[in-house]
């Protein structure tokens, strides 16, 4: 059985081509089990996994229950609002009393960039990051490069266009160093406003023009406009974006070949998306979603301890 090392899974940052790969086919393995009639195994009876969310979510927060329960682990969920953190408790307390009743891992959102990593530094539990800031979304990068590698077969001479917020994007900085590691180019495409001025710093190209991108890449990932992590207006409208950096038929008829059309969710339609786009024959956005569940599947199983476990016994034996 092969070897994923890590104890916690903090960020795509420092991780190698070998280790997202072996990520990527263990959720293959796993993904067989959500198309079983019975979706259930018992890999990880008798250990506890604690969603702790302190910013909204649906997608994420569901894909993890519904990933430790197909494993047959106990879930917990948390939410900010109602966590003793309202009544002045330290995120730290928090995570240390829930660690004291012997979980095994601790999936946490937060607004602060770099909260699981101070977690990670103090408890024994492992951590998995499902948002953290604006800093990085780890596991929707692992999904998206899966459901990139399902239509393409590898990552060699691909070329992936991330449109939007780039800026603001967690999801932006995860796929970047996720598609960088694996060889892909990557181009970087939205509002002057709402691209960091050394992006090109993380082995990117940069574009503010859809006229220039589309016909260099094969797909493209589309971002939400965050304006609840914007201060103030960083472009005159929402209508006013739509019409320049909005992707709809009229703006993918532009290109030279039809292009996978991804999406991180939450939609907004008719924005960043036209509806007829996100509901095409090319859009995989139903597709991240079912892939979500089969990665962090993966991510459980090797993060309980679980399969050293079953590595023992097979030395042993």
């Amino acid at each position: 059985m092969k070897r994923w090392g890590r104890k916690h899974l903090l960020g795509l940052e420092g991780m190698s081509a070998e280790e997202i790969n072996f990520i990527l086919d263990e959720a293959v393995s796993f993904r067989e089990i959500s198309e079983r009639p019975l979706k259930k195994v018992p890999t990880l009876r008798g250990k506890s996994v604690v969603m702790l969310f302190f910013e909204p979510s649906t997608r994420t927060r569901a894909s993890f229950e519904l990933a430790a329960k197909r494993l047959s682990a106990d879930t917990v969920s948390i939410a900010s609002s109602s966590s003793s953190v309202v009544k002045g408790e330290t995120l730290l307390d928090t995570a240390r009393n829930l660690e004291a009743m012997k979980v095994d891992i601790i999936v946490m959102r937060h607004s602060m960039p770099g909260a699981p990593h101070m977690l990670a530094r103090h408890l024994r539990a492992a951590v998995i990051n499902a948002g953290d800031g604006a800093h990085e979304h780890p596991t929707q990068g692992l999904l998206d490069l899966l459901t990139i590698r399902d239509h393409f077969g590898s990552f060699d001479g691909l070329c992936v266009g991330i449109v939007g917020d780039i800026a603001h994007s967690r999801v932006a900085r995860s796929n970047i160093l996720g598609l960088t590691s694996l060889g892909a180019e990557v181009i970087v495409c939205g509002p002057p406003t709402l691209i960091p001025r050394d992006i090109d710093r993380m082995g990117v190209q940069v574009t503010t023009h859809l006229d220039e991108l589309l016909p260099r890449v094969d797909a493209l990932n589309i971002l939400r406009i965050q304006l609840e992590r914007q201060g103030r207006s960083l472009f005159p409208s929402l209508r006013e974006y739509s019409r320049i950096w909005g992707v709809n038929n009229a703006v993918l008829d532009k290109a030279d070949k039809k292009l996978l059309i991804m999406h991180p969710g939450p939609v907004n339609r008719g924005v960043e998306l036209a509806p007829e786009v996100a509901d095409g024959e090319h859009s995989v956005i139903l597709d991240q979603v079912t892939n979500g569940v089969a990665v962090r599947m993966a991510l459980l199983y090797h993060l309980s301890g679980v399969a050293e476990m079953e590595r023992a016994d097979e030395a042993a034996a």
